[in-house]
């Protein structure tokens, strides 16, 4: 079986396609992972968003802001900070807003990465989005933003107590 063969028999009705949709999120982000692991060996996939995040931020950002805004826990967050410290990316310091928490603040060493290194890969990034038309683009952009609402309802009925 392939990815055409999976399409053609989820494709019958609006609950197989919701079935399809939700598979085709998480192989897709596998794929994806895989990629960029093996493509830019210097950061991982997760520790590249984690970058991506902190530098496009106004402000310092908690450990605990970061892992509600890449849905997943402070204590991941705290990983991947450890890990881009130690590669020289990041330093972890207080907040101060908020003693009791730690916040994330990028080096020289990120600007540096995203400008000079990291510019080559974005190039090849644009593969990625050649298969699309400008409206498939936008439509897609939409899409996936709106799927943000649906992730937090699926949040909020799970803490509601319904099942899944």
């Amino acid at each position: 079986m392939n990815i055409d063969d999976l399409i053609i028999r989820f494709s019958g009705s609006t609950e197989k396609q919701q079935k399809a949709i939700f598979s085709t999120l998480f192989i897709a982000g596998n794929k994806l992972q895989t990629i960029f692991d093996k493509h830019i060996p210097l950061l991982s996939l997760k520790q590249f968003m984690l970058l991506s995040i902190v530098r496009q931020s106004k402000e310092q950002m908690t450990f605990t802001q970061l892992g509600e805004l890449l849905g997943c826990s402070r204590q991941n967050i705290k990983k991947l900070a450890e890990a881009l410290m130690k590669k020289g990316f990041v330093t972890i310091e207080q907040s101060p807003q908020d003693t009791r928490a730690m916040c994330i603040c990028p080096t020289e060493k990120v600007e540096f990465f995203f400008k000079n290194e990291f510019f080559s890969y974005q190039e090849e990034l644009k593969f990625l989005f050649e298969v699309y038309t400008e409206d498939e683009t936008e439509t897609l952009f939409r899409l996936l933003s709106k799927l943000y609402a649906g992730i937090e309802n699926l949040e909020n009925k799970v803490t509601e107590g319904a099942r899944i």
